[in-house]
């Protein structure tokens, strides 16, 4: 059975983009995780894309996997685009190319000149003379960011349409684990997510798969999350890295050792040899 995968970065303009990309001068260590490496995009860089998503910052799958938005998050962003009947013709970027270190680290440099230039760069290469229809932005960082590259003579030229929505992890990160504010939130951010799809399945003419729009519940449904597809990942990614499992976790007894460990394994219900009973 053949494999898609995404063939990287080699065609210009995203070569120079990688190869110039910022270091521990532009992103301070002490709020970003630069020990982990940029992670730049996920989806469609051939000009195909018709809906661009910006998330706000990777985290531990995706530095593992090297695309963003792949772990939770992705998976139900995954699920809101498919609502959409866009199932491949997307791309994805982020307000930071490193994962934040501490909750207040982003807020303070989302503005940073040499940050938004180097991230206005991305856009500018996916947006200015593109077929993309629609812009949705997960996250008051990602708003920002998309904020400010409207302020640039391309972003003041564009008439894409766009919409800001909550973060898809939301509910879990405004409740601190209590249960009925998870639910409180989870409705919050489906209401608002229902109108966001709404006025995007208006902007988007060439959808991939024309379906009707079915709006979201109270709650997300397992069938709300959707596994990435394999030709968004470098090749020979193994499947599970793909799933709607958790296989990557932070984990040590200091924060030192938190900081420079991320755990990976294979999920149980995905491992392919035969368990050997204790």
């Amino acid at each position: 059975m053949p494999h898609p995968f995404d063939p990287g970065y080699a065609q210009p303009p995203f070569d120079s983009l990688c190869r110039e990309y910022p270091g521990a001068d532009i992103y301070p260590p002490e709020d970003f995780r630069v020990e982990w490496g940029p992670i730049f995009h996920r989806g469609r860089l051939d000009g195909s894309a018709r809906v661009l998503v910006i998330g706000q910052d990777p985290g531990a799958h995706e530095c593992i996997a090297r695309r963003i938005l792949v772990g939770e998050a992705g998976q139900r962003v995954q699920g809101f685009l498919a609502r959409l009947g866009i199932t491949t013709s997307y791309v994805m970027l982020n307000a930071f190319v490193y994962p934040v270190y501490g909750q207040s680290g982003g807020n303070r440099h989302i503005g940073d000149e040499a940050i938004a230039a180097y991230r206005n760069r991305w856009l500018d290469a996916v947006l200015v003379d593109s077929r993309v229809e629609a812009v949705v932005t997960f996250g008051q960082l990602a708003d920002r960011a998309w904020r400010q590259w409207k302020q640039t003579p391309a972003g003041a030229a564009s008439s894409i349409a766009s919409q800001a929505l909550r973060h898809p992890t939301y509910p879990e990160s405004s409740s601190k684990g209590n249960r009925q504010k998870r639910a409180e939130a989870m409705r919050a951010m489906l209401a608002q997510w229902n109108d966001g799809l709404e006025q995007l399945a208006a902007a988007i003419q060439h959808p991939d798969e024309p379906r009707d729009l079915v709006p979201y519940g109270e709650a997300l449904e397992p069938g709300d999350l959707a596994p990435i597809p394999e030709e968004d990942l470098p090749a020979g990614v193994p499947a599970w890295m793909r799933s709607v499992e958790s296989w990557a976790t932070r984990s040590g007894e200091t924060t030192e050792a938190k900081r420079a460990t991320v755990v990976v394994t294979v999920p149980k219900t995905l491992r392919p040899w035969t368990p050997i009973e204790p």
